[in-house]
């Protein structure tokens, strides 16, 4: 049985260079999402939204698996971000932020499908954040994006970088809130060495 891996086959989705910002058209694409508010380090909300996206994810991998005979690798974490006030994230009041934590389902995957493993998923433990989760479809559109390696917390200077030069520069505003793409394991992955895919819809002016 043939293992698909997203990453591979969306090299341009997970992998824009690292020292230039690249233009790309997303298409629609399928993800259980989660949203919340609150500050990711701290808010056990945001803990209960990555645990149950994992575990239907695994659900749904392995029904697939089981039903359809099509394997896969589980895509990455992915969170887009945003804030009622967009200065939060400049001060840094990270309490205010807002994001929908997400995992990027394989096109075949069905919502019969994420029934069933919400279901079961239910079953095993318990996931305060299950009744929250639903697959969804998200189209950003045309999107700039490059590749950060370091800290979340050092994301700052290219974002800055983005928005008030490249945008402006070539015509461009925000359509959509902040994406990040996680494709380091934080538990395992020194803080200089993580690689995050950073993202903006756009549209011009």
């Amino acid at each position: 049985m043939t293992k698909a891996d997203l990453k591979k086959e969306m090299p341009e989705y997970f992998g824009p260079p690292l020292k230039d910002f690249v233009l790309l058209d997303v298409p629609e694409l399928g993800f259980l999402m989660v949203d919340g508010k609150g500050d990711p380090g701290t808010a056990k909300s945001y803990v209960d939204a990555v645990e149950a996206l994992y575990s239907v994810s695994y659900g749904v991998k392995f029904a697939s698996k089981k039903e359809s005979a099509r394997d896969y690798v589980v895509a990455p974490l992915e969170g887009l971000w945003w804030a009622d006030d967009p200065s939060a994230f400049v001060k840094g009041t990270r309490d205010e932020w807002r994001w929908t934590m997400m995992i990027m389902q394989p096109e075949w995957i069905t919502s019969a499908m994420v029934s069933d493993a919400v279901e079961r998923s239910g079953g095993k433990k318990d996931l305060p954040a299950l009744p929250l989760l639903r697959f969804d479809h998200l189209h950003e559109g045309l999107s700039l994006q490059i590749m950060h390696i370091g800290s979340y917390g050092a994301e700052g200077p290219t974002l800055a970088r983005l928005h008030n030069e490249y945008m402006p520069d070539r015509g461009y505003t925000f359509n959509g809130p902040h994406h990040e793409i996680y494709l380091s394991d934080p538990r395992k992955t020194p803080a200089e060495k993580l690689r995050t895919v950073l993202r903006q819809p756009v549209k011009k002016v």
